[in-house]
């Protein structure tokens, strides 16, 4: 095929998008219609907990007009990453949802899903025989942190996607994916150079994100054996050569190499044409080839459980020496947790301190200029909820009535904004697994079951 066309609804399902925006782009008769589920973006409690980080509201809403627009006209939809960290409770999830809007629409077709959840066996076998290998700065993967985790995903490439669509699948829910996958997938699946595809990918990852101004919104991309043409469908939108080439330094280690499944993109020596007001085209990407296959894995492990509580002081003599409060605060809790039973050892404890250091933490490098108000939120883990919320309410009747030198005060030191002042967060987690697995197959980690979604009943296949 000469030309693929390829519409990107939003940058993750469930951050919603113009309706208007979505129906200009299916007036282009698009070859695909899909959307990124998912992101490492919001920490590891997603992939552990099995929960989605959009509400199952604005996911329904967003996915329910792709599949009205796509499935009727012939148009593969295509969710990658589902529910937002792409594990089994997620595809389930977005499986249920796409049933229920099946039989509110009335509407059949051939529903693919593609798991990415990894067998612990096989990663120790993969460990045994080193074909696990270590990203950035982590340790080499035991067998102890595999079984340890409680959850661990393989980031798929192209070719499950590819396998679902030559078995006619019509809508494809699918785990965790490297982000350009799916729409490379198509491309590549039409014959077109895995360069252009994979750059194509790149772009439409995060809905309408490569235009200016930011808001969300559709994203199509036009691929030919040359080119790349990019246009946001929302007419208030426009896509820029300055817009498109910044798009494309983001979330990667090299501003020119984008390693994915099987080669590497590089974007070196591209070219950026301002074709129309609104769009722009991009050439002069190269692909590279790797092998062996590689595929990365994510995991996550239990860290215990979490409570907080958040509060705020105006005091300028608190302000002023605030390192001294925070110590003399510390001290304090560790003493009265003694007097209750529990040792240091027993729970972590971390206070935030918003308006010295709160967002860099040890790693801010600006003076500290005494503003004339601050906020705290102190967190505590420990092994049990019990403990960390007792160690919460400790935590914060130190950061109300601890005595510092100068303290005019006689009442508490913090303004508390909510009511409870204590916030029992549940399990916590902590990314454990980062690392990159050799496999014999690109589809090999990625099984696909397809099922036959009608108004009346399922047929698995």
């Amino acid at each position: 095929m000469s030309e693929i066309r390829l519409l990107s609804a939003t940058p993750i399902l469930g951050y919603g998008f113009p309706e208007s925006a979505f129906e200009a782009g299916l007036a282009q008769e698009p070859h695909m219609i899909g959307a990124d589920g998912g992101s490492t973006d919001p920490g590891p409690y997603y992939l552990g907990s099995g929960k989605a980080f959009c509400s199952r509201v604005s996911m329904k809403r967003d996915l329910r007009i792709m599949i009205r627009g796509g499935v009727p006209r012939g148009i593969p939809v295509v969710v990658s990453t589902s529910g937002g960290a792409g594990g089994e409770p997620h595809l389930q999830m977005m499986a249920d949802i796409v049933r229920e809007i099946a039989a509110e629409e009335q509407l059949e077709f051939k529903l693919a899903l593609i798991r990415s959840e990894l067998d612990e066996d096989f990663l120790i076998q993969r460990v045994a025989a080193d074909k696990v290998h270590a990203v950035s700065r982590q340790t080499p993967l035991s067998e102890e942190t595999i079984r340890d985790a409680t959850r661990i995903v393989g980031l798929m490439g192209p070719e499950p996607y590819i396998r679902a669509l030559d078995e006619g699948a019509q809508v494809i829910l699918a785990g965790r994916s490297t982000d350009p996958a799916p729409w490379a997938a198509v491309a590549i699946r039409a014959g077109l150079p895995p360069a252009q595809a994979w750059y194509a990918g790149k772009m439409l990852e995060c809905g309408s994100e490569p235009a200016v101004p930011k808001r969300e919104g559709c994203l199509l991309a036009r691929i030919t054996a040359e080119h790349v043409d990019l246009e946001p469908t929302n007419p208030n939108q426009r896509c820029t050569t300055l817009s498109v080439a910044n798009f494309a330094l983001h979330e990667n280690k090299s501003p020119i190499h984008h390693l994915e499944p099987g080669g590497m993109l590089d974007t070196s020596d591209c070219k950026f044409e301002q074709i129309s007001d609104r769009v722009v085209r991009v050439s002069g990407m190269r692909w590279q080839n790797h092998t062996p296959y590689t595929v990365k894995i994510e995991g996550v492990h239990c860290t215990g459980y979490r409570a907080i509580t958040i509060c705020a002081s105006r005091d300028p003599i608190l302000i002023r020496d605030v390192e001294q409060y925070l110590d003399i605060v510390n001290a304090n809790i560790e003493e009265k947790t003694i007097a209750f039973g529990v040792q240091p050892a027993q729970y972590r404890i971390a206070i935030r301190s918003y308006g010295r250091n709160g967002v860099m933490g040890v790693r801010e490098t600006a003076s500290f200029a005494v503003p004339h108000e601050m906020a705290f939120v102190v967190e505590v883990q420990a092994d049990t909820q019990d403990l960390a919320n007792a160690v919460i309410g400790i935590a914060r009747l130190s950061m109300l009535h601890s005595d510092f030198p100068g303290r005019m005060c006689r009442e508490g030191n913090m303004a508390i904004p909510f009511s409870p002042s204590d916030i029992s967060l549940g399990l916590a987690y902590e990314f454990s697994v980062f690392h990159i697995v050799e496999v014999d197959d690109p589809n090999q980690l990625f099984p696909v079951e397809y099922v036959h979604i009608g108004a009346s009943n399922d047929k698995n296949s």
